[in-house]
C-alpha cells in the first residue's frame, strides 16, 4: 500500500514505463528523490477520460448513504498510511512535520464533512411546485428540480498543500461527493505524496464496489496531460488552485472549448489588511506580532497571506513599524516549496528594488540554501504609489508584505475601491473603528469573499459558512468556494422534472420523501409527506 511506484494509476490499471519521466527535488538541498515519475501516455489519458465517463453512469445514481460510506472510507485509508504519507510529504515539500500531521487531519476531516452532507442530503436542494389542474385560464402543471452530479471532473493539484488541496483534498472531495468521477492531475513537485493518496482512493473505490472510472491520478511534469483533460469533450468541469498564469492559462482552454466548461481555478489574492486608528493606539504590539506570525506561516506560501497592510500615519504607527522591522530582520531563512517558486520570489524581490515606489524596511537572514532559500522581507509604499501602480498590491508568494501608510479615511476608501478581487480582507479595530468605517466593510464585500475582524486571514476553518473564494483574479468565478461544504455546489446543476409520475423521480422529489429531506413544496420549507 505505501510503496511508491511512479506510475500514473488509471482506472485499476497503471501507466506504462516509457522515456517520459521526471523526479521530485527535495527543495532543502536540491537533491533529486527516487523513484522516476512516468508521464501519462495520450492513450493513457485518454483511457483515463472514457473510463470516468462510463463511471458516471453509476456515480449520478449512487445515495448519498453510498457516497457517504466511500468518502468516510478514503479518510480511514489515507489515515491507515499516515506515517508513510507525512513522511514522504516532508521530504518532497520541506514543510514540517506537525504541519504535514494538521493537513492531513484537515483533510480526512473534510471528507467526512462532506460524507455527512450528502447522507444528510439536502444539499440537492429539492424543489416541488405542485399542479394545479384547475386554474384558470391555463392549468398549472407539476414542476419539480433539484441538483444533479455534472459529469467527469478533472482536479488540478496546488504546490502549497500537498495534501489538503491535492489529490485527496478539498476539489476532489466535493466533486466525488456530489456524484462525478475525478481524474487528478499530480502536481509535479510532490508526486510521491500524490501517489501515496491516489493508492488509497482507488483502494476505497474497490472496497466500495464502485466502478474503476471513478478514481484516476495522471502523472506529467509539464502541460501536456493538463491541456488534453481540460480540452476533453468527455470532461465536465475543472478545478485549479495555484499561479495566475497557470489557472488563467486553463480557464481560458476551457472557455474557448466548442462546448465550454465551468472551471473554477482559485489564482492570486493579497488580501490587504487595515489597521484602523483605535486598534493601532491599543494593540500595536500585538497586531506587529500576529501580523508578522502571519505573513510567515508557511514561508508566507499560503494563499491566504497578509501581503498588504494599510497602516494609519503617526507615532504609534513608527513604534509599529520598528517592531514589526526587528522580527523580519532576525528571521531565519526560508525553505520554500520548490525552485521554482524561490526564484520568482527572488525575481520579484529585484523588481521591488527597481521600482522607485517600494522601499525596503528590513530583510531577515540568509542561510545559503541556494535550492530553495528565501528571506523575509517587509516594504514600504505610499499612499500615492499605490494609487499610481496597482502592481503594488499583486500578489508575492513568499514570506514578505508590504505596509502602506495613510492619513485619512478617504485615502483607504479610494485605495478598496480601486482594488482588484481578493479572498480575504481583514480589519483590526475597536467598535468605534467600525461604526466609523462601515463604507470601507460595504467596498470590501464586493471585493472579497472573507472578511475578518482583528484576526489574520491565514487558517481557513473546514466549515459549513466558510468561504474561500473572491472576485477575479481571485478566482474565476466569485459565486462560489473552494473549502466549506458550499464547495459540492460547483459540480453539481438544476435539473427539473415536469409532470412525471411519482414513481419515475428520484428520491428526493417523490411525493412521500422518503429521504426525510428539509424541500421546499409551494414556496414553504418542510419535511412534510405530500401523502
Amino acid at each position: 500500500m505505501t510503496e511508491i511506484q511512479g506510475r500514473s494509476l488509471i482506472g485499476f490499471g497503471e501507466g506504462s514505463v516509457t522515456e517520459n519521466f521526471f523526479r521530485a527535488v527535495a527543495p532543502g538541498s536540491g537533491t533529486s528523490l527516487p523513484p522516476e515519475f512516468y508521464s501519462a501516455s495520450v492513450a493513457e489519458t485518454e483511457l483515463a477520460i472514457k473510463l470516468a465517463a462510463q463511471a458516471f453512469a453509476v456515480s449520478s445514481a449512487l445515495s448519498g448513504s453510498a457516497k457517504g460510506k466511500f468518502l468516510r472510507a478514503i479518510a480511514t485509508n489515507l489515515e491507515t498510511i499516515a506515517d508513510a504519507l507525512v513522511e514522504r510529504a516532508q521530504l518532497e515539500t520541506a514543510l514540517p512535520i506537525p504541519r504535514l500531521q494538521g493537513e492531513l487531519a484537515r483533510t480526512c476531516g473534510q471528507l467526512r464533512l462532506f460524507a455527512s452532507v450528502v447522507e444528510e442530503g439536502s444539499w440537492t436542494a429539492p424543489r416541488i411546485d405542485r399542479a394545479i389542474s384547475d386554474r384558470k385560464p391555463l392549468p398549472k402543471a407539476d414542476v419539480r428540480s433539484m441538483l444533479r452530479p455534472i459529469g467527469p471532473v478533472v482536479v488540478f493539484g496546488a504546490s502549497n498543500f500537498p495534501l489538503a488541496f491535492s489529490v485527496a483534498g478539498g476539489d476532489t472531495a466535493s466533486a466525488l461527493a456530489a456524484g462525478n468521477p475525478v481524474i487528478v492531475k499530480a502536481h509535479p513537485a510532490h508526486p510521491g505524496t500524490s501517489e501515496l493518496a491516489g493508492r488509497a482512493i482507488r483502494k476505497s473505490v474497490q472496497e466500495s464496489g464502485l466502478p474503476e472510472g471513478l478514481f484516476s491520478l495522471l502523472f506529467d511534469s509539464g502541460n501536456r496531460v493538463g491541456v488534453m483533460l481540460v480540452q476533453h469533450s468527455l470532461v465536465k468541469a475543472g478545478a485549479f488552485t495555484g499561479s495566475y498564469a497557470g489557472g488563467k492559462a486553463l480557464f481560458d482552454l476551457a472557455m474557448e472549448r466548442e462546448q465550454p466548461i465551468p472551471f473554477f481555478a482559485e489564482m492570486a489574492s493579497t488580501n490587504p489588511l487595515f489597521i484602523l486608528p483605535g486598534a493601532l493606539a491599543n494593540n500595536a504590539d500585538t497586531i506587529a506580532t500576529g501580523l508578522y506570525n502571519s505573513f510567515t506561516l508557511g514561508a508566507g506560501q499560503f494563499c491566504t497571506k497578509p501581503g498588504l497592510v494599510f497602516l494609519p500615519s503617526g507615532t504609534t504607527a513608527e513604534h509599529f513599524t520598528f517592531s514589526l522591522k526587528e522580527k523580519v530582520s532576525i528571521s531565519a531563512e526560508f525553505t520554500l516549496l520548490t525552485a521554482g517558486i524561490a526564484h520568482s520570489y527572488a525575481s520579484e524581490a529585484v523588481r521591488r528594488e527597481n521600482n522607485s515606489k517600494f522601499r525596503l524596511l528590513a530583510q531577515g537572514r540568509s542561510g545559503g540554501n541556494l535550492a530553495a532559500g528565501a528571506s523575509a522581507a517587509l516594504y514600504e509604499a505610499s499612499f500615492q504609489g499605490l494609487l499610481q501602480d496597482l502592481d503594488i498590491a499583486a500578489e508575492h508568494f513568499g514570506p514578505s508584505t508590504v505596509v502602506v501608510r495613510y492619513e485619512s479615511k478617504s485615502q483607504i476608501l479610494e485605495c478598496a475601491k480601486n482594488m482588484s478581487g481578493h479572498l480575504t480582507a481583514a480589519i483590526h479595530g475597536t467598535t468605534e473603528d467600525l461604526a466609523n468605517h462601515a463604507d470601507l466593510i460595504r467596498v470590501l464585500e464586493g471585493k472579497v469573499g472573507r472578511i475578518i475582524f482583528n484576526g489574520f486571514p491565514t487558517g481557513v476553518e473546514v466549515t459549513h459558512a466558510m468561504v474561500h473564494g473572491g472576485p477575479f483574479p481571485a478566482t474565476t468565478d466569485s459565486r462560489t468556494t473552494s473549502v466549506g461544504s458550499l464547495a459540492i455546489l460547483r459540480f453539481a446543476r438544476p435539473v427539473c422534472y415536469q409532470d412525471f409520475p411519482d414513481s419515475a423521480l428520484p428520491a428526493e422529489l417523490q411525493a412521500r420523501n422518503p429521504l426525510g429531506l428539509w424541500r421546499m413544496v409551494d414556496g414553504d420549507m418542510t419535511k412534510e409527506s405530500l401523502c
